[in-house]
C-alpha cells in the first residue's frame, strides 16, 4: 500500500521549482520508479510533483550547432523510435530499446531513467543496509550474482540505467535547474560513486531537476552500438552491457567513448578498452587485447566471477560488429 502523500501538478517549470524549494517533495516524470519505491517504503514523501503538464519539459528536437536536445519528460519510446536519433546516435537507439517492457518504455522518462534508484535486492527489501543509512552493504557477503565487479568499495550495486552509459558514450550533457541557479552535468559526471557517498546516487541536490539532456553533433565517422546481456530476453536489466562510440577514419579508430553497464555503481569508462583500439584497424589481435582490458582491475565477488567472461565476450562480439 502506498503512503500517504500530497499530489501536485504544476503548468510551468518555476512552479514546480517552487515545490521542491519550500517542501519534502520528490517529482514524478513517469513513475515507473518512483511508485514502486514509495510502495516499498524505500523513501516516504510529503509531496509528488508531477511534470507531466510542463510542455518545456517535453520534446526531441536539433539544436542550432547539430546536435539534439531531449526533453526531461521525453519518453523512452519516443526516443527509441525517432528517427535522428536512430539515424545519428546509434548506442542511445539501442539502450532505449532494450529499456524494460514495452509498456514501460511508453511511460518512463529519459530524466527518470538516468536517476532510477538500486535494484539491489537487499535495498529494495527489508534491509536497513548502508546506502538506506545503516552499517554495512549485506551483498558483499550474500546474494552478490549481479552485484559490480568494478567500484564497490563499500556499497556494491550496479547502476540500472540502460541509456546512461549510451548517453555517456554519446558525450551527453544533462541541464540541470533549482529554484535559484541552472547548471551543466555532463552524464558521464552526473553519477556518485560509493568511495565519495554511498547513500546517493547522483549529483543533484534535493531541490533540483534534470531538465533536458543535449548531445552534440553526430562526428563523421561515428560508429555507436549498446548491447547487454540479462538472464531473460526481455524485461531484465543488465548483468553485462557495453556501450561503443568509436569514430573512425577509414578503417581506423580515431576515437572512442566506451562504457559498461551492469559493472559498477555509476556507468563505468572503459578506459584501457579506449587505448587499446584507438590508431588501430581493430584486428583480431587488438580486439582481443581490448576484450582482456574490459576487465583490467575487476575484482569479483564471491558468485559473480561469471561477469569477467560474460564483459570480455560481449567486447569481441560488439567490437567485431562495429568493424564490420
Amino acid at each position: 500500500m502506498l503512503p500517504k502523500f500530497s499530489h501536485v501538478r504544476p503548468d510551468s517549470l518555476r512552479k514546480a521549482l517552487s515545490f521542491l524549494d519550500e517542501n519534502e517533495a520528490r517529482i514524478h516524470g513517469g513513475g515507473t520508479d518512483l511508485i514502486g519505491c514509495l510502495r516499498d517504503r524505500i523513501f516516504t514523501t510529503e509531496t509528488v510533483v508531477s511534470l507531466s503538464a510542463i510542455n518545456e519539459l517535453r520534446g526531441i528536437e536539433p539544436t542550432a550547432d547539430g546536435g539534439l536536445r531531449l526533453g526531461a519528460t521525453a519518453t523512452i519510446a519516443e526516443i527509441a523510435e525517432n528517427p535522428t536519433v536512430v539515424a545519428g546516435y546509434g548506442a542511445l537507439a539501442d539502450a532505449a530499446g532494450v529499456v524494460a517492457s514495452p509498456q514501460l518504455r511508453n511511460q518512463g522518462t529519459i530524466a527518470g531513467n538516468l536517476c532510477q534508484k538500486p535494484r539491489c535486492w537487499y535495498y529494495r527489501g527489508d534491509f536497513n543496509c548502508l546506502r538506506k543509512g545503516g552499517e554495512i552493504c549485506y551483498a558483499y557477503e550474500g546474494e552478490n550474482q549481479q552485484h559490480c565487479i568494478f567500484g564497490g568499495d563499500t556499497c556494491f550495486i550496479v547502476h540500472p540505467s540502460d541509456t546512461a552509459p549510451a548517453l555517456a558514450a554519446h558525450g551527453a550533457v544533462c541541464r540541470v535547474s533549482s529554484p535559484s541557479a541552472s547548471r551543466s552535468v555532463a552524464v558521464e559526471a552526473l553519477h556518485v560513486p560509493p568511495s565519495v557517498d554511498p547513500r546517493r546516487e547522483t549529483v543533484l541536490e534535493d531541490d533540483e531537476i534534470i531538465t533536458e539532456i543535449l548531445i552534440p553533433k553526430p562526428p563523421a565517422g561515428l560508429r555507436a552500438s549498446y548491447r547487454k546481456v540479462r538472464d531473460r530476453a526481455s524485461w531484465d536489466f543488465a548483468l553485462a552491457g557495453v556501450a561503443l562510440a568509436l569514430v573512425f577514419d577509414g578503417d581506423t579508430v580515431a576515437s572512442a567513448r566506451v562504457f559498461l553497464s551492469g559493472a559498477a555503481p555509476v556507468p563505468w569508462r572503459a578506459v584501457g578498452v579506449e587505448k587499446a583500439i584507438i590508431g588501430t584497424e581493430l584486428d583480431n589481435a587488438t580486439i582481443d587485447a581490448a576484450a582482456l582490458a574490459t576487465v583490467d582491475g575487476a575484482e569479483p565477488l564471491a558468485k559473480n566471477g561469471y561477469k569477467i567472461e560474460l564483459f570480455k565476450g560481449l567486447m569481441t562480439e560488439q567490437l567485431e560488429a562495429i568493424r564490420s
